[in-house]
C-alpha cells in the first residue's frame, strides 16, 4: 500500500473491479485504525485485510493509505473516499431497513372486498386470525355485490375479492374457494319444524324468498321445482342469503340459504332443515390479472381456507 505500489501495478486497475466487500474492508480499517484490528472485527486473517485494501487500491488507481514507521495513515484521496463510503453505507442501512420491513410487514396493506353472504362468518373469522399475527398490517374490507366485488378487483382498487361464481370473470383471475350446500331456513313455529329433510313439493305452499334471478343457486332450484312441477309463491327477491335469513326470522316465509350465512340466526328465530336434491352456493377467490400477491395476501388466503 504505497506509491511505488501503485506505480507498479498501473495498468492492473483497470481490469480489477471494486466489490462491496473491499469497500466494507477499507471502512471497518479506516474506523478501527490497523489492519490487525480490522481482521478480529471482521473475523478473518490480517493478511487477507491487507490483500483485499491492495485490491481495492488497484481497482481505485490510487493509494487509500501510506505506511509510516509501522502504522497505517490515510491519504487525502483515501480520506475523501472514505466520506463517499460513509454516505453510501448510511443508504446501504436504509435498504437494510426497508428490506426488514418488507420481511416483517409484506406490502402493509391488503384490500378484501366480499360478498355480503361471507362476510359475517368467514371472514370475520379470517381476519382474527390474520391480523392477530400481523397487527401492523393495514386491512380494508368492504361487503359488497359480488358484481361489485367483481369491478373492485378488476380495476385494481382492491387486492382480493370473493364472490358467487356467477360473476364475469372477464378481467379478473378467479380459482374456485368453497362450496356449501343449500339449506331450507324456515321461522321456528313454522309447519315444517317436524320435518328433518324438505324437498321441492314440501315447499309449495308456502310464501317463499327467493334470491335474485341471476344467482346460478336460483336457476339450479328453479330447475328442480320444474322437473316436478312444482310452483312456488315468491314473496320477494334478494340478492342477499342474510337478507332471506332476517326475513325468515321475522316470519315472513321460508327461503334457501347456505349454512354459514343462518348461523347467527339460528335458535333466534330461524331453523335449517336438509333439502333434497343436493344444491350448492358456489364461490371464487378473484385477484387482479397481472399482479403477483404480496405474502401478506398469500398468507391471508391461507387464513381463509382454513376458516370455511
Amino acid at each position: 500500500m504505497s506509491g511505488t505500489t501503485m506505480r507498479e501495478s498501473g495498468n492492473v486497475g483497470q481490469n480489477t473491479r471494486m466489490n462491496l466487500r473491499q469497500v466494507e474492508v477499507f471502512r471497518v480499517v479506516m474506523t478501527n485504525g490497523t489492519t490487525a484490528r480490522a481482521a478480529e472485527v471482521l473475523h478473518v486473517s490480517q493478511p487477507a485485510v491487507s490483500k483485499m485494501i491492495q485490491e481495492l487500491e488497484r481497482s481505485l488507481g490510487f493509494d487509500l493509505f501510506r505506511r509510516i514507521k509501522g502504522r497505517l495513515h490515510p491519504t487525502p484521496e483515501g480520506q475523501l473516499f472514505f466520506r463517499e463510503v460513509e454516505h453510501a453505507f448510511v443508504g446501504l442501512a436504509h435498504l437494510r431497513g426497508a428490506a426488514a420491513r418488507i420481511r416483517d410487514f409484506g406490502s402493509g396493506e391488503i384490500k378484501i372486498a366480499c360478498l355480503s353472504a361471507l362476510s359475517t362468518n368467514v371472514l370475520p373469522r379470517a381476519l382474527h386470525a390474520f391480523m392477530a399475527r400481523n397487527p401492523n398490517v393495514a386491512v380494508t374490507f368492504q361487503a359488497r355485490m359480488s358484481s361489485t366485488v367483481r369491478d373492485l378487483v378488476a380495476s385494481g382498487q382492491f387486492d382480493l375479492g370473493i364472490v358467487a361464481d356467477e360473476i364475469d370473470r372477464t378481467g379478473v383471475v378467479a380459482v374456485d374457494f368453497a362450496r356449501f350446500r343449500v339449506a331450507v331456513a324456515v321461522p321456528d313455529d313454522h309447519p315444517l319444524q317436524a320435518r328433518e329433510t324438505l324437498r321441492p313439493q314440501d315447499l309449495a305452499d308456502y310464501p317463499f324468498i327467493a334470491l335474485a334471478p341471476e344467482d346460478t343457486t336460483r336457476s339450479e332450484a328453479e330447475a328442480a321445482f320444474k322437473e316436478l312441477d312444482v310452483k312456488l309463491r315468491i314473496v320477494m327477491e334478494t340478492p342477499y342469503s342474510t337478507t332471506i335469513c332476517a326475513m325468515v326470522a321475522a316470519g315472513i316465509g321460508i327461503g334457501l340459504v347456505d349454512p354459514l350465512t343462518a348461523e347467527p340466526y339460528i335458535g333466534r328465530g330461524l331453523t335449517l332443515k336438509a333439502f333434497e336434491p343436493a344444491l350448492h352456493f358456489r364461490t371464487l377467490l378473484i385477484t387482479p390479472p397481472n399482479r403477483m400477491a404480496s405474502r401478506h395476501l398469500e398468507e391471508f388466503i391461507d387464513d381463509l381456507r382454513r376458516a370455511i
